[in-house]
């Protein structure tokens, strides 16, 4: 296995003028200008004193100077703290501090939110608009700047790039992410990934979804969660593709425009897109009674399929080579529909405790209503007495896999089996050509449109500690956040208490980040059913 900073060394010294990033419809940025701006990096990194196997945050929205802060932390063998941006001020600066960052890079209006004083470590902070300083303990920070700038041309010629690229990679083992999988639980679990899981993860992409020169591809998933990070940046910019980062969560209409005009060979989504795509507009023309007598003529049938094909992948840009969707499970009847018209697109599985691949397939070999098979350099076991046939948890070993949680052995200690696998807290079943298949989530974990993962518990906690409020269960309804509570006994009327539900409402919202908010309270007069242990029966609610 090798290095993924060795591989990128190598892409950057091969296409060293050739665009490596971009904020759509905005700046763009070449290897080279990538090159210039992590040595001008390292040096104000050494000037405050930063060494390697400090810690340095990022919160910030995706854009081109996210990637390039991300490079010169892990080229500095420091270790990246990606925090997803729609944490509250005050969140945020409690991860910044458990981390135990002493750099952070984020946004200006951001950073003023946030309680300085709750951030003891760090030593100084970077707005990711323009690199400018926003804090600094000690030093003065603005001279530093001002220093490595003047030291630095503005883009390093290709005869320096050697000597531009001369930084050390380290040892596989080093720890080089914590990836906070949550920010508002008083244990906040940091998932420490070594070197080992990014450099296996992008072996495999690279082997099994190889980047051709001139390849584009679009960024549109969070570059806090390893999936966006990982697969739209940087597997891509190793293979010496050229990335695009669309910023904030696109709409319909920009997402379309933008496929059209980048024309990615590769789409990396959740299925919650695609089902929206086939359900809006596919399948409502293949189920008119016309279509139905058309494609029921084997003939006439592939015809249409064809067209559909076609149309679809005119409309994502017309390079796509393959859609990879993962995070979630596909709906059955959307993934026939996508099976029948031949579309390229493969289920993945993963989490961000493997960095995150465990499962895939290319879509030529790909298994309807599999995740794909175990991937190089895994293993992976069920949990049951036939693998084949009777569910049980899937659990996973090898490469990919984290060392453990950040300050939190306990629950190390609990993820991880006796004889080292990871519990993933899924169910599922192995069958004899290795495609796993999962058939239930032990997690309640609720995956966004857009990526964003929501962990309800946490949700549920602030709200069970509102008026009025017994119980509570947060679920999914088409998209949106709905809570379900059941009310401790007092004389309000059935209008009173709806009022005050509205009130919990807007409170609760208050305390989560945007895509966490609950649209609306059920009450639950009936209350819930419990299991034997006093737990709710979630299945019969979500």
């Amino acid at each position: 296995m090798r290095h993924y900073l060795e591989i990128l060394r190598e892409s950057m010294l091969a296409k060293w003028d050739k665009q490596a990033l971009s904020d759509y419809k905005g700046k763009d940025f070449t290897f080279a200008d990538i090159a210039t701006e992590v040595v001008r990096m390292h040096d104000i990194f050494e000037q405050l004193g930063v060494k390697p196997g400090d810690k340095i945050a990022l919160s910030a929205k995706n854009s081109a100077h996210w990637a390039i802060a991300f490079f010169a932390t892990v080229t500095y063998r420091a270790v990246a703290v990606p925090l997803l941006h729609e944490f509250l001020p005050e969140q945020t600066a409690g991860l910044v501090d458990h981390s135990e960052s002493v750099v952070l890079f984020t946004e200006k209006k951001n950073f003023e939110a946030m309680p300085l004083a709750a951030m003891p470590n760090l030593k100084a902070a970077f707005d990711l608009e323009n690199f400018e300083a926003l804090y600094s303990a000690e030093a003065d920070i603005n001279d530093i700047i001002a220093k490595a700038k003047a030291k630095t041309p503005t883009t390093i010629p290709a005869e320096k790039r050697h000597e531009a690229l001369s930084y050390k990679t380290g040892d596989m083992e080093d720890l080089t992410i914590i990836n906070y999988t949550s920010g508002t639980t008083s244990s906040p679990k940091g998932v420490m990934l070594t070197a080992r899981s990014i450099s296996s993860n992008i072996e495999f992409a690279l082997s099994h979804i190889p980047v051709k020169d001139g390849d584009n591809i679009i960024s549109m998933l969070p570059l806090a969660h390893m999936y966006g990070m990982a697969f739209e940046f940087i597997y891509p910019i190793c293979g010496g593709g050229h990335t695009y980062f669309l910023g904030k969560t696109p709409t319909p209409t920009v997402l379309m425009q933008a496929l059209a005009e980048i024309k990615p060979y590769l789409l990396i989504t959740v299925p919650l897109v695609m089902e929206k795509i086939f359900k809006g507009k596919v399948m409502p023309t293949l189920q008119k009674p016309m279509m139905r007598v058309l494609t029921a003529i084997p003939g006439v049938k592939n015809i249409i399929y064809g067209k559909v094909r076609e149309k679809l992948l005119t409309t994502f840009g017309g390079n796509l080579r393959s859609i990879v969707l993962g995070g979630a499970a596909l709906n059955p009847a959307v993934e026939k529909v996508m099976k029948a018209v031949k579309l390229p697109y493969t289920v993945g599985y993963g989490m961000t405790e493997c960095a995150p691949l465990i499962g895939y397939s290319p879509w030529d070999t790909f298994r309807k209503g599999s995740c794909g098979r175990i991937v190089t350099d895994m293993e992976v076991r069920i949990d049951s007495a036939n693998p084949q046939q009777v569910v049980g948890e899937i659990q996973v070993k090898g490469a990919n896999v984290m060392q453990g949680y950040f300050k939190n052995p306990e629950a190390t200690a609990a993820t991880f089996t006796e004889d080292g696998f990871l519990k993933t807290g899924d169910l599922g079943i192995v069958d004899k050509n290795g495609n796993i298949f999962i058939k239930g989530r032990s997690k309640c974990m609720i995956l966004t449109a857009n990526g964003q993962n929501i962990y309800p518990e946490e949700v549920e906690c602030v709200l069970n500690s509102l008026p009025y409020v017994a119980e509570s269960l947060v679920v999914d309804r088409k998209g949106k956040l709905v809570a379900l509570v059941a009310t401790t006994e007092d004389k309000l009327s059935k209008e009173e208490l709806k009022a005050a539900m509205e009130q919990n409402r807007i409170e609760l919202n208050a305390q989560m980040p945007a895509y966490s908010k609950v649209v609306e309270i059920e009450i639950l007069e009936e209350g819930f059913q419990h299991t034997p242990k006093h737990s709710i029966k979630r299945f019969l609610y979500e």
